[in-house]
């Protein structure tokens, strides 16, 4: 293939609509290589089964590492490996935005940037004139945006990179609902960025949903799925309650605080202010944290508007984000299945298909449940989708564990406490509250020992341990899935700890450990339960 036949592939990829062929997908895989390396390389390699390629049968080969081989056009998988680390890295930053909601600005901190108060008048005046909300200068305001500015400004440059992935979607969903735009800077606010963000109270998902509001706007959470991580399904949800919200108050600032702390706590503040119906108005009366709500809301905007003024750096995607289509899946498949029949890692899998909590996509009576691909991978699933599905099959019918079984809520149920639980963990697992498991346990306190018997009326589906498969733990990381101590290695961060750890937020780590930034030192031994050893 010569070099300007090779630019025009990689352009046409580049820019391609969500549809992509099979053919073009696959166009000349080893075009332009040398004969020889070719030779080296299959040298090199098993043939594991067969399948369709383009209408041929050809063989599937993996190398000795076991790895599947189907090769990709390189520039193009370097444009998404630096997304996957670029949103990978922000991934952790879900509590530091949380952290700054809900205790605002230091009250003896000494913002040195250079904004002045008319300034910054007038820049949120020329705001106020293009936007929906109540843009109006006020100290608080003023504060916020400097705190953002100064002690939260490496926050706000990562936020920048990650928004060039998530924005074009947002803006889509919203747009559908006829929501205004801006609303896309909330999901800064609720979870950084992070599909994968659980708050302290089981929220969780971009755009923060609780299990019971989350069914409430057709979020399916299951055993093996939870909608609330699916960024589109998610935006659509968000889209509809903000818009009955916004219907309830006619105002989009009040409708923000209402989704933040509940419809029915803004009416009360309204009555406790004396019947005012502007925010800054009755925001005295609001819970403390839906009191930095809006601010910060507003101040991500600002930032976003007035970035380059600030000089604020971040990197600016060659692509803006990923070119991705979906397929409907027709038969129960795993990521790892996946990743070595489409040649795509595991942890991009993760990144496009959040929603799949086992890292399982099922195959369920009455549901569509979709995978998500770059669309210089769809091509080839779509194309060999019989022969694919015949390949899972002859796999999981010779595992020797079975996968975890699709469990819907019983009736009742006995659990038994385990080392690390407590009344607010069992409770969010089962979509009940605390009360209602210490009314049903004639519990008087929220003491619990390890080994008690708990009787439970599960509210939502969960996983049933399979009970005939062996005992014996497998390693995570470089501990035990037993231990209650992992050592941290170079790499390490708070969110990729508590992914190797089930039940395990970041929030935990940090009240276990006394944490309170995100820098971890190779060696450290890091608690993994609320105890004292």
């Amino acid at each position: 293939m010569n070099q300007k036949l090779k630019i025009a592939v990689f352009a046409a990829l580049l820019f391609a609509a969500p549809y992509v062929s099979a053919q073009q997908d696959d166009a000349a895989p080893n075009s332009g290589k040398d004969s020889t390396l070719i030779q080296e390389e299959e040298k090199a390699t098993i043939a594991v089964s067969n399948i369709k390629i383009d209408g041929q049968l050809m063989a599937l080969e993996t190398h000795k590492d076991g790895k599947f081989k189907l090769r990709d056009l390189e520039e193009a998988w370097r444009y998404d490996s630096l997304w996957l680390n670029e949103l990978h890295s922000n991934a952790d930053l879900f509590s530091d935005m949380l952290l700054e909601i809900q205790n605002g600005p230091e009250q003896d901190s000494i913002f040195v940037v250079d904004l002045p108060t008319d300034t910054l008048k007038a820049r949120l005046a020329r705001m106020d004139e293009k936007t929906p909300f109540n843009i109006t200068y006020n100290s608080s305001l003023e504060s916020v945006i400097k705190s953002f500015l100064t002690r939260r400004r490496d926050l706000m440059q990562r936020m920048m990179t990650a928004s060039q992935f998530y924005f074009p979607l947002f803006e889509q969903e919203l747009d559908n609902q006829n929501i205004p735009l801006e609303i896309k800077y909330l999901a800064i606010v609720e979870s950084a960025l992070n599909p994968k963000a659980r708050s302290r109270v089981g929220a969780k998902g971009l755009w923060q949903f609780m299990y019971s509001t989350g069914k409430m706007y057709g979020l399916d959470v299951s055993s093996y799925v939870d909608e609330r991580h699916d960024p589109i399904m998610a935006t659509k949800a968000a889209s509809k309650y903000l818009s009955r919200l916004y219907g309830i108050f006619g105002d989009w600032d009040l409708a923000l605080a209402a989704y933040n702390s509940g419809p029915g706590n803004v009416n009360k503040a309204i009555r406790r202010s004396g019947g005012y119906e502007n925010y800054w108005n009755i925001r005295p009366f609001l819970p403390r944290e839906t009191a930095g709500y809006l601010p910060a809301f507003l101040a991500t905007m600002y930032i976003f508007e007035y970035a380059e003024e600030h000089g604020l750096q971040y990197k600016k995607a060659e692509r803006p984000y990923f070119e991705t289509d979906t397929v409907h899946v027709k038969n129960l498949i795993t990521f790892d299945q996946i990743s070595k029949l489409v040649d795509i890692g595991e942890e991009e899998l993760e990144m496009l298909n959040p929603a799949y909590k086992l890292n399982i996509i099922p195959k369920v009576e009455g549901k569509n449940y979709a995978l998500r691909l770059p669309v210089s991978k769809i091509g080839k699933f779509v194309s060999n989708e019989e022969e694919i599905y015949d390949f899972v099959k002859k796999e999981l019918d010779s595992l020797e564990k079975p996968l975890p079984n699709m469990v819907t809520a019983q009736d009742q149920i006995r659990y038994r406490v385990k080392s690390g639980d407590y009344l607010g963990k069992i409770a969010e697992r089962y979509g009940v509250g605390v009360s209602q498991i210490k009314r049903w346990n004639g519990l008087r306190s929220n003491n619990l020992r390890i080994g008690q018997r708990l009787t439970i009326f599960p509210r939502k589906p969960y996983i049933a341990k399979n009970t005939t498969t062996s005992n014996s733990s497998k390693s995570s990381g470089n501990v035990a899935s037993d231990s209650r101590v992992h050592t941290v290695r170079s790499g390490d961060s708070l969110w990729t700890i508590s992914r190797k750890y089930p039940g395990i937020t970041i929030e935990n780590l940090r009240e276990w450990n006394g944490i309170s930034g995100n820098n971890l030192k190779p060696g450290t031994k890091l608690k993994l339960c609320d105890c004292s050893s």
